[in-house]
């Protein structure tokens, strides 16, 4: 019978399994996890360690500096107030597939280089494609995940073809130049790199825009007090990451034999770090269940920490900051449900559907936001 796997939950329990040394993230080396899913997952950059974790990262780190991301702010801002347009004269929307889901899908897309015609595609496949990292997925689900996997290989592979006889400036081509080179990206990682962008790069972001939407318009002091101070939106990002964290949990191995929390841990042993308790832990956020953009939410793992931190944090950041810059000044935006359809994935505090509604009406389209 498989034992269920340590969890850590504290902040200073969370911190040490995610930076520490005595923890690996390869699942290959996990006793718990099928040889079949392990394999399938290393060559993706979440489940590698150093040296190929480093050189991996390293090759597409520059396209997510925030030096970078100050550049792509302006679009970010031109396809949120697409996207709003047709919204705020219809006079409802769901936050989820209306907005949360087509702007970073949009933004990650022109990043590398994804025709536009070509988006709808990870609509119907990118769910499927979440469940590989779901610490309970079961073997139907990873069957589905494979799927989706073998779909999406099925597209890029052409896609690669074409960036190398017409190279051009966008993070896909670099990335097969890369691999053309030889010796720095193999053929697997690269695909499963591509991949990884393209799922990663809306997911997280996604969530954070349709759960922090979501806390907001259930704060009214904490929205109101963000319209009237919108200096404050940077800060409120942070806390909404942690109030209402969009991954709850990540895995790691033991390496050896190990202490957490003064419990043994044996090699080959999962821990489960519990993201979301973490960023709840009273010791290091007082009145932790309590929505406070006032607050120094700057320590929360939300997006994880140590060499695993998110590539793409800057990125999310300043999606959420405009897209919900826009959405709060919305007039009289308010929930249309008290009971939102959340996705059925463990790792990911995820919302399916988040119907919203101008309770005056229609909203001309000429309203602006700030």
């Amino acid at each position: 019978m498989t034992r269920a796997p340590h969890t850590a939950t504290s902040h200073a329990a969370v911190q040490t399994v995610l930076r520490g040394a005595d923890w690996t993230s390869d699942p290959r080396r996990a006793s718990q996890v099928p040889d079949l899913a392990a394999d399938a997952l290393s060559s993706v950059l979440l489940f590698m360690d150093a040296p190929d974790h480093t050189r991996v990262r390293g090759l597409i780190s520059k396209a997510f500096t925030p030096r970078s991301i100050e550049r792509l702010r302006p679009r970010i801002a031109e396809v949120t107030e697409e996207l709003l347009a047709p919204l705020r004269e219809a006079g409802a929307l769901d936050v989820i597939s209306d907005f949360a889901y087509p702007l970073p899908v949009t933004v990650i897309c022109e990043l590398l280089g994804v025709p536009a015609g070509d988006r709808d595609l990870f609509r119907s496949l990118t769910p499927d494609m979440a469940a590989v990292i779901d610490l309970d997925a079961t073997a139907e689900e990873y069957g589905r995940s494979a799927g989706a996997a073998l779909t999406f290989t099925a597209y890029l592979v052409p896609l690669f073809e074409q960036r190398r006889h017409d190279p051009r400036d966008d993070l896909m081509s670099a990335l097969v130049a890369v691999e053309d080179a030889g010796g720095r990206l193999s053929a697997d990682e690269l695909l499963a790199t591509v991949l990884l962008v393209l799922v990663a790069g809306h997911e997280t972001t996604m969530n954070l825009i349709g759960n922090g939407l979501r806390a907001l318009l259930r704060h009214p002091d904490q929205r109101a007090l963000l319209r009237a101070r919108p200096e404050l939106m940077a800060a409120a990002v942070e806390e909404l990451l942690r109030y209402d964290s969009p991954v709850r949990r990540v895995a790691r191995v033991a390496r050896h034999d190990t202490l957490l929390d003064g419990r043994p841990v044996p090699p080959g042993e999962q821990v489960i770090a519990m993201m979301h308790d973490a960023n709840h832990d009273p010791t290091v956020f007082p009145s932790p269940d309590a929505l406070d953009i006032n607050r120094d939410a700057r320590r929360h793992v939300a997006f994880g920490a140590g060499a695993h931190y998110c590539l793409g944090a800057p990125l999310a950041r300043a999606e959420a900051q405009i897209a919900l810059s826009a959405l709060i000044n919305l007039p009289d935006l308010e929930l249309a449900t008290d009971e939102p359809q959340w996705r059925p994935i463990a790792t990911l505090h995820a919302l399916e559907s988040l119907p919203a509604a101008f309770v005056t009406g229609r909203v001309s389209a000429a309203a602006t936001t700030r």
